[in-house]
């Protein structure tokens, strides 16, 4: 849905208006688009004393095309500005952030990227190091609200002992105009079981030789996500209801995918998509709960066959199909489960009780089951929307509707693909360090956690 205020402010009189009223002035963001460089520009790398990824991000960054220094040099605009905490062992130390981003910020490019990586505050040596490396989190968020304006964003990545090999893919999704909505976001690499980074023979089609299952996948987010899947290498298989099979069956030949016409909260579900994904692929290798419905009411009015449905498609069938995956040996090795959570899971929302009771449980789900297959190389992740353009956007109040837009610190609402880039980086071979993890795409919501 084409967002007219954004489009408003700027031509030459809506900018002269939302500076002089001092109204929300959302930024063009730079997306990626295919055939382009991961990052346009030049990554200023920095380093507290005694860290320990600092020595490596530069051939880490190099390895994936991405031009990095480590001194800067007056006059010149920096895409991005990436800084290894992991030496920070007081709040004393914390000075170095400051030290090496007050100058640096004043040359920072449009749509850039602050990166710092810090260590698992539970795996720090020491309590004063566990308390600096958690103050991490507050800087991250305080700085992505001062660089949104521009269509910047600031992460942060707390990397367990063992994962320092593994930073590669995050680095490249969060650097890259693929995260352009994702920011203020906390990514923990190492929280589970260690299993070594996947080899990509082609870095243009990562996914290659993959199967991919995508619930929900006739339209909006679904839809998005196959794509982008696909556009990575992957053999896409489309789940949705029967009453959605014709937009599901166009969608899978555009993409050269197959197409499951199923009701997720069917008895038989979980049987019939096993057995479909074992006679045509012998397996599944990323497998995206997608599907979910709302039936928004405030509590006192809630029916209950409502409540049991938004639960069950949300988090119930996810369990079941999932379940069924891994009793049959279908999820292969090194797979990935990946659950579509909301922030309304975390900060909640007023007539949306079921919805965020459903999302909240997606949390719960990835925190449980991501321990229990880590022994197999199996990933559990989950991606926690905020305001998308979507087409349910358009049955909102005009009211409702700016203001999810604006309040955030990119002022404006996410687009589909923004979503899918998250889902493809979680996907991506690289990415097997990361577990157990929820990020909100979501440009930095003024609401949740």
């Amino acid at each position: 849905m084409t967002d007219r205020y954004q489009s408003l402010a700027h031509n030459p009189i809506g900018k002269f208006i939302v500076t002089n009223l001092g109204l929300p002035n959302p930024p063009v963001l730079e997306r990626w688009t295919e055939g382009s460089p991961l990052v346009r520009g030049t990554v200023l790398v920095g380093s507290a004393p005694g860290s320990t990824i600092g020595p490596k991000l530069n051939a880490t960054l190099k390895s994936s095309g991405i031009e990095a220094v480590g001194v800067r040099a007056d006059g010149r605009t920096y895409k991005a500005l990436v800084f290894d905490a992991t030496g920070i062992a007081d709040t004393a130390g914390l000075a170095d952030l400051q030290q090496f981003f007050t100058p640096a910020l004043r040359s920072l490019a449009a749509s850039g990227r602050l990166v710092v990586i810090g260590t698992l505050p539970e795996q720090a040596t020491s309590e004063t190091a566990a308390i600096a490396q958690r103050a991490l989190e507050g800087f991250v968020r305080s700085a992505g609200k001062e660089v949104g304006g521009n269509g910047s964003t600031s992460n942060l990545v707390y990397v367990g002992a063992g994962s320092e090999g593994a930073l590669a893919s995050t680095l490249e999704f969060l650097l890259s105009p693929k995260s352009a909505f994702v920011s203020g976001q906390v990514v923990r690499l190492g929280l589970t079981e260690l299993v070594a980074p996947d080899a990509v023979t082609d870095r243009s089609r990562p996914l290659a030789g993959k199967v991919a299952l995508v619930t929900g996948a006739s339209r909006g987010l679904g839809a998005a996500m196959a794509r982008t899947l696909h556009r990575d290498g992957a053999q896409i298989v489309g789940l949705d209801v029967p009453a959605l099979k014709a937009e599901l069956d166009a969608v899978m030949a555009e993409l050269d995918g197959t197409s499951i016409a199923e009701d997720i909260t069917a008895a038989e579900a979980p049987e019939v998509i096993a057995r479909a994904l074992k006679d045509a692929h012998g397996g599944v290798d990323i497998v995206v709960h997608n599907a979910g419905i709302t039936r928004d009411k405030r509590l006192k009015n809630m029916v209950t066959e409502n409540w049991n449905l938004v639960i069950d498609i949300s988090v119930g069938a996810p369990q079941r199909i999932t379940a069924e995956l891994l009793e049959q040996k279908l999820l292969r090795p090194g797979g990935r489960v990946i659950g579509i959570s909301s922030i309304a899971g975390i900060a909640g929302n007023n007539g949306q009780t079921s919805y965020g009771t459903a999302k909240a449980g997606v949390i719960g789900f990835v925190g449980d089951l991501s321990k229990r297959v880590a022994k197999d190389g199996i990933t559990v992740n989950a991606i926690a929307p905020g305001f998308i353009e979507t087409d349910m956007v358009k049955t909102m109040p005009l009211g409702i509707r700016e203001a999810g837009r604006r309040l955030s610190s990119l002022s404006q609402g996410g687009l589909p693909i923004d979503v899918a880039e998250a889902i493809a980086w979680y996907a991506h071979p690289g990415s097997s360090a990361i577990s157990g993890n929820v990020v909100r795409v979501c440009g930095q919501a003024l609401i949740g956690a």
